[in-house]
């Protein structure tokens, strides 16, 4: 019996040591790549990255990496691949000027499978095409027709959320806010039971996005598949019969962004189409809804930061005729309120960073980046590092005053070719939520200490309970 459990013995020996030289392996100076860890075999260190994010502390992954191996480039592994992840603003610049030269966007397989339903396409493919076609679309001319719209569904929906009740819990009703406006903006849909029905499977999917992708059932990644398939079915019927209303004259050429797509795209196929409306409304969607959630909470924080935006909004407001909508020069006036709102960008980015692939072999800060590598950005190792942003927690809306923080450092909607094109439509969103939420009420916490974790967009674990104070007049 000893002869028969000898070699199998030896065996578990040989593999807990070469799994324990994995774990613990360090880069050496002189070995070429950049110093760091690969964490546990096949999962790496995704389970401790998105664990600190779930902690409240997303940032700790970063800056303790960045601490005990290097300020500028470290390396480790998440979701299933190897990644060096460039710190700082020289990092920044770095990936940013690069693009489609030493580096190309690359997106975890989630991603891909969830937004990607068509064997001819990847995502990434997809996303060339819409970013091609959007820039038309979402250009600051383009959008002014839209600020009207915004406002319209801003009136209406602090009538029926937030009016005549002393408590609201935040969290859902700015996803409500941003669900209307994007629904609307995109696809004119402004029933509430068909938005309802959308409602569900778009807080499933973005759950699933950025999340480790095992897709057995139960599992977020599985259920975000689940239901990217039922809204892209919903997507294709509602693309099919708007080719069949627009040269009817049934609706308007002009009425929302899927129109002008159809209009613009003769050769685009229904299913491309529902893949890029599905990705548009996703972004628009989480992203401002955690930023406008964050806003609230700073402004019940901090009565002197509200104190100024209410002023620079009650003055605007009462530029107004009765019943008179906001205009693009209304917003032009926001000055203060914007520079709150970017402030809020810095400390509860929504957009955490995102992926890149070496196209080739490089070198960067003296360590070699094989080709095939994913290289990762991080919004926090600049906007909460003292480097760049002296007293990194302190909130300081003056911080954008004049010409602003150093190039590079404030990255909320990523920067170079891959800026994010809906930048100018979520500071639309974002000033008119403001507008109307200080000339209706001020603002205090229900639970002070509230705490605010990132899953996969910054939440609070309590949606955020805040007690409401009407103004009498304006």
């Amino acid at each position: 019996m000893d002869i028969f459990y000898m070699p199998l013995l030896c065996l578990l020996v040989t593999l807990l040591l070469s799994s324990l030289r994995f774990l613990f392996h360090k880069s050496k100076p002189g070995t070429g790549l950049p110093p760091g860890r690969t964490g546990w075999p096949v999962i790496g260190e995704s389970l401790e990255f998105f664990s600190m994010g779930r902690k409240g502390h997303p940032e700790k992954f970063i800056f303790d990496r960045m601490a005990k191996y290097s300020p500028a480039v470290f390396r480790t592994h998440l979701l299933g691949e190897r990644t060096a992840v460039f710190c700082g603003a020289t990092g920044n610049k770095f990936l940013f000027s690069n693009e489609n030269k030493l580096v190309q966007s690359w997106w975890p397989f989630s991603v891909d499978k969830i937004f990607s339903s068509s064997i001819r396409t990847s995502y990434k493919e997809e996303s060339i095409k819409m970013r091609k076609m959007l820039p038309n679309f979402l250009q600051p001319e383009a959008l002014h027709r839209y600020i009207g719209i915004m406002d319209h569904i801003a009136r209406h929906h602090f009538a029926d959320g937030w009016d005549n009740k002393k408590e609201v819990v935040v969290f859902p009703l700015a996803k409500n806010y941003t669900f209307r406006i994007a629904f609307r903006l995109f696809l004119s849909i402004e029933d509430p039971k068909q938005l309802d029905k959308f409602a569900k499977p778009f807080n499933l999917l973005a759950s699933g996005v950025i999340s480790i992708p095992i897709d057995l059932p139960g599992t977020p990644f599985n259920k975000g598949i689940k239901a990217s398939n039922f809204i892209r079915k919903e997507l294709v019927a509602i693309i099919k019969q708007r080719k069949l209303d627009l040269p009817n004259g049934k609706v308007s050429s002009s009425q929302d962004i899927l129109s002008q797509m159809l209009l613009t795209s003769d050769d685009t196929q229904e299913l491309d189409i529902a893949n890029m409306i599905l990705a548009l409304l996703t972004g628009s969607h989480d992203t401002a809804s955690s930023v406008c959630t964050s806003i609230v909470k700073y402004l019940a924080e901090l009565p002197h930061i509200y104190e100024r935006v209410y002023n620079e909004q009650v003055k605007i407001a009462r530029s107004k005729a009765a019943g008179e909508l906001l205009s693009w020069e209304d917003l032009q006036k926001m000055k203060y309120s914007w520079n709150v709102a970017c402030e809020v960008l810095r400390l509860a980015s929504p957009l955490q960073g995102a992926f890149r692939e070496a196209i080739a072999d490089f070198t960067y800060n003296g360590f070699s980046i094989p080709k095939g590598w994913k290289l990762y950005w991080n919004t926090n190792s600049t906007h909460k590092n003292p480097e760049f942003f002296a007293e990194p927690t302190r909130f300081d809306p003056s911080r954008f005053e004049g010409s602003g923080p150093a190039p590079y450092t404030f990255v909320p909607f990523g920067g170079g070719a891959r800026m994010c094109p809906g930048k100018e439509y979520a500071r639309l969103e974002i000033l008119v939520f403001m507008h109307h939420l200080v000339t209706r009420f001020k603002l205090e916490m229900v639970f002070p200490d509230e705490k605010i974790v990132m899953d996969p967009t910054p939440f609070p674990t309590k949606g955020l309970p805040i007690r409401l104070f009407p103004h009498t007049s304006i």
